[in-house]
Order: C-alpha cells, then sequence, then structure tokens
C-alpha cells in the first residue's frame, strides 16, 4: 500500500524534480500512515533518495530503457504499482512526464491530477489544490478512483530532507515493444537547464541582436542561472528554440524569473506565470510585463544590466 513515486534521472544522476516529487510522496504517505517506494530507471546512487523520505526503491537496469519511451516506461512504472499495491502515484511535471502520465492513467484505470502545487488537503476523499487557466486561478480537486496519480508542478513543494536511508531491490518487469529506436541523444552539457533551474535569465527583441547576447549569459553566469529567450528571439534564428519559454514553448516554474526586453505577450506570460518571483527589465513603462512582474525597472538594459552584474559581483565577493 505504500506510495509509489516516479524518480527521474539523467545519465545516472537524479534531476532536481526527483527529489522534489519524493519529498512531496513523503508528505502523502505521513499523511495515509505508509511508506515511500521509488521506481529508478538506470540511476547510479539511490541512497539519496533515502534523504527525501524514500524507504524503498525499486532499481530497474536495462540496456533497453536507456533512452525515455513513455509507452514503456508507463507500462513499467504500472507493473510497479500493481506489484507494491499502490493506491497513490506521484510524478513530476517534466516534459517527460506530461507525456507518460496520461499513459500511465490509463494502464492504472486512474484519476489523474495535473499540475499540483500542494500536499493533499485531505486523503478522504483525496483532494489537491492544482494551478487552473495558465496559472491564473486555483482550483480543488477530488480523485475518487482507487488509484489516484498526482503529478506535482515543479518548484511549487520544494525539497524537504528527512533523516532515514532507503532500502534498494532490483527490480525486472516485462519490456513492452518499444516501438520507437533511439539512435542517438544530443544535449548540452556544461549550463543550467531550464526545466531544473531555480533562476532563469530571459531575453527579448529588446536587446537588438545576438551579438548582444553575452551580458543575458554573464548576468545566469553570474547567479547560476539558465538563459532563456521569448518565441520572437527564437523565431528570428538569435537563440535555439530550445531556450524559448512560454505558453508555446517551455513552461517555467522558477523561484525567479528576470525578464529583460521582453514586453510580455500573453503568451509569454502564461508560460511562464507560475514562476514566485518575476523580474522586469525594459524601456517602456507601459509594457504589458510590468502588470504581471513583481518588481520592475524602467531603463535601458544596455545600461541596467552591466550594472546588475556588477553589484552582484561585488555582492558575491563578500560572501
Amino acid at each position: 500500500m505504500s506510495v509509489l513515486v516516479y524518480t527521474e534521472s539523467d545519465k545516472g544522476t537524479f534531476k532536481k524534480t526527483a527529489l522534489e516529487v519524493a519529498s512531496y510522496a513523503k508528505t502523502v504517505a505521513d499523511q495515509m500512515g505508509t511508506t515511500v517506494t521509488a521506481i529508478t530507471f538506470n540511476a547510479e546512487d539511490t541512497s539519496i533518495l533515502g534523504n527525501y523520505g524514500v524507504d524503498k526503491v525499486l532499481k530497474i537496469n536495462n540496456a533497453q530503457l536507456e533512452a525515455f519511451n513513455a509507452n514503456a516506461y508507463a507500462d513499467v512504472i504500472a507493473q510497479a504499482a500493481k506489484k507494491e499495491g499502490s493506491k497513490v502515484v506521484v510524478v513530476s511535471s517534466s516534459a517527460d512526464s506530461k507525456y507518460l502520465a496520461p499513459l500511465l492513467a490509463i494502464d492504472l484505470d486512474a484519476g489523474f491530477a495535473s499540475n499540483v502545487v500542494e500536499a493533499p488537503s485531505s486523503t478522504s476523499p483525496f483532494t489537491v489544490k492544482r494551478t487552473a487557466f495558465t496559472n491564473k486561478a486555483f482550483n480543488m480537486t477530488a480523485i475518487n478512483t482507487d488509484v489516484k496519480l498526482v503529478a506535482v508542478s515543479n518548484n511549487s513543494f520544494g525539497l524537504k530532507e528527512n533523516s532515514g536511508s532507503a532500502t534498494a531491490e532490483d527490480f525486472s518487469p516485462s519490456i513492452p515493444e518499444l516501438g520507437v529506436k533511439v539512435e542517438s541523444v544530443d544535449k548540452v552539457t556544461g549550463q543550467v537547464t531550464i526545466a531544473d533551474a531555480e533562476i532563469v535569465v530571459s531575453g527579448g527583441r529588446g536587446l537588438k541582436g545576438p551579438e548582444n547576447w553575452g551580458m543575458i549569459e554573464e548576468l545566469a553566469s553570474v547567479l547560476g542561472a539558465a538563459t532563456a529567450c521569448s518565441k520572437p528571439v527564437s523565431d528570428l534564428g538569435w537563440r535555439p528554440h530550445s531556450e524559448h519559454v512560454g505558453q508555446t514553448g517551455k513552461p517555467v516554474a522558477a523561484n525567479l524569473y528576470i525578464a529583460i526586453g521582453i514586453s510580455g505577450a500573453i503568451q509569454h506570460l502564461a508560460g511562464i506565470n507560475a514562476s514566485k518571483v518575476k523580474v522586469v527589465i525594459n524601456t517602456d513603462p507601459e509594457a504589458p510585463f510590468f502588470k504581471a512582474a513583481d518588481y520592475g525597472i524602467v531603463g535601458d538594459a544596455f545600461v541596467v544590466v552591466p550594472k546588475l552584474i556588477e553589484k552582484l559581483k561585488a555582492f558575491k565577493a563578500q560572501q
């Protein structure tokens, strides 16, 4: 009857979202008076999961599952849930989990609540708080099915350490027909990814050209942040489409989102609205972004940003 949590990893190392969903699963398990079981795919050191409330780890080491496959992963996670008798399954809101969650819900005949931001307010009936209308509102959703599937919004619950340890058990499920063969995967290395970043520095057309992106990258480097851009910037080819954030790009739920030279079209705001603190730097005081921002600076980015970098470097040098 344990709560089952799918903990994502990349090249054997757990992502930050894996620790967040483990923390969430631990809270749910405490409410229900049960334990937490995590399922991992080709992860190397699983002991860290014990620090976030996991009691048992089902370890899958299978070369066929090195590359993410939504159908196969959903099938395998469903097998784990049935093996453990889990009535609650927790996943993240990563791009991968958004693909597999609907398939997993079908496999388990489970009610599915996405974009969950808090621990259940009640476990009978099982009721969770979710964002709605592109993060402009919240709703309370009751899941009445026997098995419940919950997808936790990134950076909404946080990491909550627990003093404990997790036992590990090899798990060898039947692997379904994959259908698709992944020949290779190319990823940018040495940079903070938008999905895992707590701070995102984003630039728009106000930067006037790709040759001016150095100050965005320098500010991001000082803050330990990921870099992003608006849709027009990626459409113009100034930055890769992988950095495009917004409703039609990657969603951002950072602790701090800094928008530089971005006017704030509704599609952009919809994609970053889940960020906790939003800062905008723009020369136009009527830019829509100022209405959505927590802090705003009306000024020339080419003057403001270098001064901000200078002050941040001086501050860090004193630490």
